[in-house]
């Protein structure tokens, strides 16, 4: 899986389809968390997230890993225009979160924005055991992802428009997944409970912070 050739038109294609909503569902809930001392990032995109996380949360250290490196260049150079007092409390790691080994019970942040719907369901429940066992006892975890309405036009909505971007992206980026797998089940089993939940564009895109409860 790659997004290098989607990188540099990446913000316009998602412009295009969502407008800010997107951008809207990552920080959603980003002020309601207790302030974060070491975060993990993972498939961060272009940096407006990270930039929104840095200046709430100055004191924070940031691992941002993506397997893309245009995107990881993106949201270096736009922490660099941004930000430039705090590109020192940030790590750019060009690794896959599927092989790449991840240090235990090292962050009180977890964020996975828009990246675990890129993953068949086998793929999804390793990534979030690892992603849990990375995380401390009292960790965040802020998700930002795309879901089907449980009834009416909405759902016949998202279903359509689902299918359309797992075949473009299944095309240009090689994502593995081919449907939506809703990894809730799979977060709870790693101990994390529901703590908000905020839906946009008719239900199509939510915001969720997870907290963990042991």
């Amino acid at each position: 899986m790659s997004f290098d050739a989607l990188a540099p038109w990446y913000r316009t294609l998602e412009w295009s389809a969502f407008g800010d909503d997107l951008q809207r569902c990552r920080v959603a809930c980003l002020g309601e968390i207790a302030a974060p001392h070491r975060a993990l990032i993972v498939g961060e995109g272009d940096g407006r997230f990270l930039c929104e996380l840095l200046r709430l949360y100055p004191e924070v250290e940031v691992d941002c890993m993506d397997a893309t490196q245009r995107m990881l260049q993106l949201a270096q150079k736009r922490v660099e225009d941004e930000l430039p007092g705090q590109i020192a409390c940030v790590r750019f790691l060009r690794q896959d979160i599927t092989s790449s080994a991840v240090p235990e019970h090292q962050y009180d942040l977890l964020v996975t924005h828009f990246i675990l719907d890129c993953f068949a369901e086998t793929e999804l429940v390793a990534i979030v055991r690892k992603l849990a066992q990375a995380s401390t006892e009292k960790a965040q975890w802020l998700l930002a992802d795309f879901c089907i309405p449980v009834s009416g036009i909405a759902r016949l909505r998202a279903q359509v428009w689902l299918a359309l971007m797992y075949r473009f992206f299944r095309l240009t980026a090689g994502i593995n997944a081919g449907q939506l797998i809703d990894p809730t089940p799979f977060i709870r089993a790693q101990g994390f409970t529901l703590s908000r939940q905020y839906f946009f564009k008719r239900g199509i895109l939510k915001s969720e912070m997870w907290r963990r409860n042991r």
